[in-house]
């Protein structure tokens, strides 16, 4: 009789056991951004929002793992390979620019585990399997501008942008919404992101004399052309794009950012938005978490994007877990699954709703215009 209350008080100190362990399972998040070099301050946005988001989903907590790759793809994909083969992922996430993006979406589509890009980046064929896009797609923010152009009477504009492929995503953008729109391209101008001068290509701009100015960058480096066109006398109108929308860019250019006109995400602005935003609340919380940290007017366009993977992961992981648990590729193509299949996913930065073909879900509700005014972003006219 003893022996088979023994036995049955080891089954039922197993059988309690269980559940424990199911608490005590890890979802592994490697996330590789720019915290250093041309693009910090970029990155060093999206890591600081990180500590405004959850460390558990669904009763799992969350193991995230933070590395720098300076800006540089060769560091990213190292970075990736390793949350691959050491941290054993579930999810990647990064990075901050385009090109290293581009190498982490490379090697997270050939491991087969979901990938959250953290800025703008080219989704083809065989990246668009397990890589989506947090960023708002180039083509939605350029409409935006592009509109703002017509409604100002602008014939036509120059262009100066990054030799990179991030400037390429804007060019080749404008050539294809605002030239049919009637707006002609009189001049293209292109610069290193490590640069520290653009005075060449700014004469070249400001003798075909355009009556707008779109500038391809992004972080502080946008403020470069900025400044140099005012202080070669340029009047007309710069248009900035949303790579460009942080305090940062205005502690820069200082007096020449005034007027400027930028795309942005509504995170930005959301208390302008009406209540029934779905970008408002989140909007709302991750600015007032950030500002009470950093400071006043610390907010930034790339805060939202690493904040906002979090937001979609809230929704999609207790939704993967139902079918497997973390550390299997079961897990990982249930996360993926669950991307496509839940919908209007609201974030700070806009509503996604993910499908097989598009890989940043989002529409309109995921732009903003703003202008710069007496240093601070007010919205634009």
């Amino acid at each position: 009789m003893r022996k088979a209350l023994l036995a049955a008080a080891a089954v039922a100190a197993m059988s309690a056991a269980v559940p424990a362990l199911a608490q005590t399972s890890e979802i592994t998040i490697g996330i590789t951004t720019t915290t250093t070099g041309p693009g910090a301050a970029l990155g060093i946005p999206e890591r600081n929002a990180l500590e405004f988001v959850p460390k558990e989903i669904g009763g799992v907590p969350l193991k995230v793992i933070v590395l720098d790759d300076g800006g540089d793809p060769t560091t990213a994909t190292t970075n990736a390979r390793r949350f691959v083969t050491e941290s054993k992922a579930d999810i990647i996430m990064g990075s901050a620019l385009t090109p290293p993006t581009i190498a982490v979406s490379n090697v997270a589509n050939e491991a087969g585990i979901p990938h959250f890009g953290l800025a703008p980046f080219p989704v083809t064929p065989e990246r668009m399997k397990w890589s989506v896009v947090m960023p708002q797609p180039v083509p939605i923010m350029g409409k935006v501008l592009y509109e703002h152009m017509k409604a100002h009477n602008i014939k036509t504009v120059g262009y100066i942008g990054y030799s990179d492929s991030y400037g390429d995503l804007w060019f080749n953008d404008l050539k294809n919404q605002a030239v049919p729109m009637g707006i002609s391209i009189v001049d293209e101008e292109r610069f290193a992101r490590p640069d520290t001068s653009v005075t060449g290509q700014v004469l070249k701009l400001v003798a075909a004399n355009p009556d707008a100015i779109l500038v391809g960058a992004s972080g502080t480096a946008a403020a470069l052309p900025q400044s140099e066109l005012r202080e070669r006398g340029y009047q007309g109108l710069i248009y900035q794009t949303h790579g460009a929308a942080s305090m940062d860019f205005i502690r820069i250019a200082g007096k020449a950012a005034e007027g400027v006109i930028m795309a942005s995400g509504p995170v930005m602005s959301p208390e302008t938005q009406p209540d029934s935003a779905l970008t408002k609340a989140p909007g709302l919380a991750l600015d007032q978490a950030y500002e009470a940290k950093y400071g006043p007017n610390s907010r930034s366009q790339f805060a939202g994007h690493s904040y906002d993977a979090f937001e979609i992961l809230k929704r999609i992981i207790p939704v993967a877990l139902k079918t497997a648990k973390p550390g299997t590729p079961e897990f990982r193509e249930a996360i993926r699954q669950a991307l496509l299949s839940e919908k209007d996913l609201a974030a700070s930065q806009g509503v996604y709703n993910f499908t097989e073909k598009d890989r940043s879900g989002l529409d309109d509700r995921a732009r903003i215009i703003l202008t710069v005014k007496d240093g601070k972003y007010v919205p634009a006219q």
